[in-house]
């Protein structure tokens, strides 16, 4: 059993949800990224989802995107992001790990190896948003080879008809984006996601993860009532731009803490 699947089955086994929180690789620099994975777990994370910095990150908002920037200004690439995994896992050997980022640097590599140097590290799963399952083509089954599971994306306009299609490639859960648009959106209606999340579900048995728009303790418990996963990015990100470097690491885990909260009340 992938550490993703156990993580979720333990969970399920005790009645609580999973928060996912996301930080992008390599900001504000590279020696903060093993600390703040840390404080992360520390903070009550389940699962954590790390950026891979990119210079074109189309499904992101401007806060995602300068965090990239600022990673790629600190010289971070997909190399340096698998050593900063590998490192983490020394001290942590049970706390999954999925990359998020853009097919780009991944073909660079080469899907095998790639795949091969990302389970190595203590990668458990890939998220590459510019990879739908129809172009996928045989990507999901070398990362599925290897133990790594492969996780694609449901947005509010993903038709009935297509969920299947997705659920068949993915591995680990699937992640419904909220809102249309970019990450860091506003305007979260909880309503229209558990109408969403329900259609899904019969499709599915994957467990469900939700993101965008998510901020603060209320919008993760309204979320956790509905969803298996709470996945909050930009909230974290932007806290990481605006802390004086001094006080990132702590910002975060305050941050996150908070969150734990959200989503731990809804199943009190």
């Amino acid at each position: 059993m992938s550490r993703i699947a156990a993580t979720f089955e333990k969970l399920k086994s005790e009645g609580k949800k999973a928060l996912i929180p996301f930080i992008t690789a390599g900001d504000p620099g590279k020696g903060y990224t093993l600390p703040l994975m840390h404080a992360l777990v520390d903070a009550g994370a389940d699962i954590i989802e790390l950026g891979v910095p990119f210079s074109d990150p189309m499904a992101d908002g401007p806060v995602i995107q300068r965090a990239s920037e600022r990673a790629l200004a600190n010289k971070v690439g997909l190399k340096d992001v698998l050593v900063m995994v590998a490192e983490f896992r020394k001290a942590n050997s049970t706390t999954p790990v999925v990359l998020m980022g853009y097919a780009n640097p991944v073909e660079r590599m080469g899907y095998e190896a790639f795949s091969i140097a990302a389970k190595d590290a203590g990668v458990d799963g890939v998220l590459t948003v510019d990879i739908p399952p129809e172009e996928a083509g045989g990507v999901a089954d070398v990362f599925k080879a290897h133990g790594l599971d492969p996780i694609f994306l449901l947005s509010p306009t993903t038709p009935e008809s297509r969920v299947e299609e997705v659920v068949r490639a993915a591995g680990g859960f699937v992640y419904y984006v909220s809102l249309k648009g970019v990450t860091g959106a506003a305007n979260l209606d909880t309503e229209e996601v558990a109408r969403k999340i329900a259609m899904i579900r019969r499709h599915c048995a994957l467990p469900v993860g939700v993101g965008f728009g998510i901020r603060d303790a209320q919008t993760a418990e309204a979320i956790a009532r509905i969803a298996d996963a709470v996945v909050v990015g930009s909230r974290i990100v932007n806290e990481i731009e605006t802390a004086p470097e001094s006080e990132v690491v702590n910002r975060v885990k305050y941050l996150v803490e908070t969150l734990r909260r959200g989503v731990d009340a809804a199943t009190k």
